[in-house]
């Protein structure tokens, strides 16, 4: 995989408030970059993902029967992997074809000097839980528990 085939910074996310926890939402032309943008939305509650160097990376394999699920089992995926490895990332790539997710994720291991973590994001919930389409372009977004 070339991970260096799109930068961060082409892709388009945002995070909204929702009580006490924190929304995520990615866009994208295709589901694959929709589920990019949501990742990174996903680590810049954490930290500015471009503070992340990708010179790791762990693979993520998820099945389920609807686009909603998988995002749900690849946000949780991340966070999984983030908490055991202790590791944040900076770079993704996915292949969808339902009911199959298949995923890189690259990143490094947690530096608090430099990554200088502002939460933990404990989990994706199913709240506000949505990954479909909006005329042309896919939207991912779900809520995070911090």
């Amino acid at each position: 995989m070339n991970i260096d085939k799109q930068p961060i910074t082409s892709y388009r996310w945002e995070t909204f408030s929702h009580m006490a926890d924190i929304g995520i939402r990615g866009f994208g032309n295709s589901p694959e970059e929709a589920l990019i943008a949501v990742s990174l939305a996903l680590i810049s509650v954490i930290t500015d993902p471009q503070k992340v160097s990708p010179t790791s990376s762990v693979s993520i394999t998820c099945q389920d029967d609807s686009y909603d699920l998988l995002l749900y089992d690849w946000l949780n995926s991340l966070i999984f992997k983030m908490a055991t490895e202790n590791m944040l990332f900076s770079a993704f790539e996915v292949e969808l074809r339902l009911p199959f997710l298949r995923g890189m994720a690259w990143g490094e291991t947690i530096d608090r000097e430099k990554h200088k973590p502002a939460v933990e994001v404990k989990g994706a919930t199913f709240t506000e839980l949505f990954f479909g389409q909006n005329g042309n372009q896919w939207i991912a977004q779900c809520v995070v528990d911090v």
